[in-house]
């Protein structure tokens, strides 16, 4: 074998050992995410849950709201946080009492669904749009 094609067979196997570790690593996150706990349901169980008891205290109004702070998240990965985040506010509309999901109640439940990494573009949209995110300024460590 030349020297090139053995470099090639390195290079071509430390990729593919890469992108499988990293896949490997976000299956396993989903893994423990689906696994019981002490309650009987996992973390997925009570996200949707919480956005079954909430589906009809959305307004177009805040549907809207989500999807545009939503956007900067990849393609691939836009689903999975758009359950997520949505699983959070309802959470906390269940623990408020709320009739509808309100503007603030959504800013609160992205800001605590979102790591702290993601708040500088949420500081960037909720300003782009006009909406005050004072209030919410201890749970964002941007």
């Amino acid at each position: 074998m030349s020297t090139t094609f053995s470099w090639f067979v390195l290079g071509w196997s430390v990729l593919l050992v890469g992108l499988l570790a990293i896949g490997g690593f976000f299956m396993f996150r989903k893994f423990l995410k689906s696994m019981p706990k002490q309650d009987g349901k996992s973390d997925l169980d009570w996200q949707d849950h919480f956005i079954e008891q909430t589906r009809d205290m959305w307004t177009d109004e805040t549907r809207n709201l989500l999807e545009e702070l939503i956007e900067p998240v990849p393609q691939i990965f836009r689903d999975a946080a758009r359950r997520t985040i949505a699983g959070k506010i309802g959470q906390l509309a269940i623990e408020e009492q709320a009739r509808t999901i309100t503007t603030e109640l959504l800013v609160k439940g992205y800001i605590m669904a979102t790591p702290k990494r993601d708040h500088k573009f949420l500081i960037k949209r909720l300003e782009e749009k006009q909406i005050n995110y004072e209030p919410f300024q201890k749970y964002l460590k941007a």
